[in-house]
Formats: C-alpha cells, sequence, structure tokens
C-alpha cells in the first residue's frame, strides 16, 4: 500500500466522519461496496444504503447487494422504481442517463430526508471522468456527493483498498445498468432489457469474467476480454441457440473487446 493511496484513504475517512450520517447509494459494485464499508467503519449505524429495484438491475445483482448490507452490517433500504414512467428513458437519447438518474437520485433523497438524514453519497470514482456519463450531471444539481472521486480514488485504488478489507467485491467485474446495452435512439423495452438479461446469465455460466451483450436491433453484440474470446468461439454454437431461442435473430463476438461505454464511441 503506497503512502499517496492511505493518504487517498484518511482524505475520504474524514470526508465521511464529516457527514455525521449518510446514505449511500447501493448497487453492491465494486465502487459502492467499499464507499458503504468505509462509511460503516466511520459512522456505523449513521451510514445507511439505499438500493434501487428496477427492470434495468438484473435479480442476481439485487440479491449479492442484499447480502452484502447483510455481512457489512449495514441497515439496507430497497426502493422500487419503475424506470419506464421516467421521462425520456424508453425512447433512450444520448442524455437518457441523466433523466433516469435525475428520478432514481431524486427517490433516495426522499428516502434519505424520510429518515432525517440530509447526505447521499454515490459511488462514482476518479476514472468516471474519462467516460461520457450525462447522470454526473444529475447527481451534482441533486447536491449527491462523491467522497470516492472526490478523494481521487481511481478503480485500481478501490480494488486494493477493497482487497485489503477483505471485501468479497475487490476483483468483481464491472456492473453498468441493462439499458446501457442499447445504441441510442434504439427504444428501450421491457421484453429487450429481458433478453439481455436472460443472454448475459449465459455467459456467465460460461465461466466469462467481463462481458456485456450490447442489444443491437435483433443483433447481440458479445463483447469480452481479448483473452477469453476463445471461451466465446468454442461455445459459440451453443451460445447462439441459446440466444435464438430468446428472441435474438444473429449474434456476433465484437473483435475489438470489452470496453466500458462502448456504446457512446459513436457519440
Amino acid at each position: 500500500m503506497t503512502e499517496e493511496l492511505r493518504s487517498k484513504e484518511s482524505k475520504l475517512y474524514a470526508l465521511l466522519r464529516s457527514a455525521g450520517r449518510i446514505v449511500i447509494a447501493f448497487s453492491g459494485g465494486v465502487d459502492s461496496t467499499y464507499l458503504l464499508w468505509a462509511a460503516h467503519e466511520v459512522l456505523g449505524s449513521n451510514a445507511v444504503a439505499v438500493t434501487i429495484s428496477s427492470a434495468v438491475i438484473p435479480e442476481n445483482e439485487l440479491s449479492d447487494a442484499r447480502s452484502l448490507c447483510s455481512s457489512i452490517g449495514v441497515r439496507q433500504i430497497v426502493i422500487g422504481a419503475d424506470v419506464f414512467s421516467i421521462d425520456r428513458f424508453s425512447e433512450n437519447p444520448p442524455d437518457r442517463c441523466y433523466w433516469c438518474k435525475k428520478a432514481l437520485f431524486g427517490k433516495i433523497l426522499d428516502e434519505a430526508h424520510k429518515n432525517g438524514i440530509d447526505t447521499v453519497a454515490d459511488g462514482s470514482n476518479a476514472d468516471d471522468d474519462n467516460d461520457y456519463r450525462p447522470g454526473t450531471k444529475a447527481a451534482k444539481e441533486l447536491g449527491i456527493i462523491s467522497p470516492l472521486k472526490n478523494c481521487g480514488l481511481t478503480k485500481s485504488d478501490i480494488r486494493e483498498l477493497s482487497k485489503e478489507a477483505g471485501l468479497p467485491t475487490w476483483n468483481n467485474p464491472s456492473m453498468a445498468c441493462l439499458a446501457s446495452r442499447f445504441p441510442y435512439g434504439d427504444q428501450i423495452t421491457p421484453e429487450g432489457l429481458k433478453m439481455v438479461e436472460s443472454a448475459e446469465s449465459v455467459l456467465k455460466l460460461k465461466g466469462l469474467s467481463q462481458y456485456r451483450v450490447r442489444k443491437i436491433g435483433g443483433l447481440a453484440r458479445i463483447e469480452v476480454l481479448p483473452e477469453e474470446f476463445p471461451l466465446i468461439t468454442e461455445n459459440m454454437k451453443e451460445i447462439s441457440s441459446e440466444f435464438m431461442k430468446m428472441g435474438f435473430e444473429d449474434v456476433i463476438l465484437d473483435p475489438k473487446g470489452y470496453r466500458t461505454g462502448s456504446m457512446n464511441e459513436l457519440l
């Protein structure tokens, strides 16, 4: 552990301590899990997790988030949200994430205020500024703080600190809501989200460490790490058969491999 990372960690603890009471917008991913753990270390029962349950969150991720809160010893509040009632969500414009985050963060803020808590934090990290993230604007407008980002903690920093803390998420793959699998301008439907969720479950069972299934019309474009291409090519016939049963018309392996925000490349 470098002195620089220890300094970032100390800064994070001080920031969380100054909040007194805090709600963590908790998804169960690498970043929000470490933030929640750190907040609990510093504030104990004054740190509360609020998790959104919706059609864009796979059921297994919600289940994992519940288990993590239980293992850390944090009180968790789960709020249901109908994302299809959010303005512009289904139409999927380039700023879809702004409208969605604004609505969902608004729900989390309301829940925080019901519990007498004024401060809400998300798990954004210092690397997130390297991609197109319109949801960041919504967070700023609503006064949501980003302690990990504010302390200069990168994804690799958070993984290292999570490993030291003994968190099971330290080496988990990056997560993103299922709406991110659709090209901007393509309508998002409940059926489409289910197709993507089911398709990615197939890849998970194949033992892949990081993956995305992008739904481009009737096409399923699979993104995996280049070193795991053989796992796809060796099983492509079986994978394609499973995907076809879900409603996909064709399946391809993206030769560029997995990368975050690949749908933003056209913007």
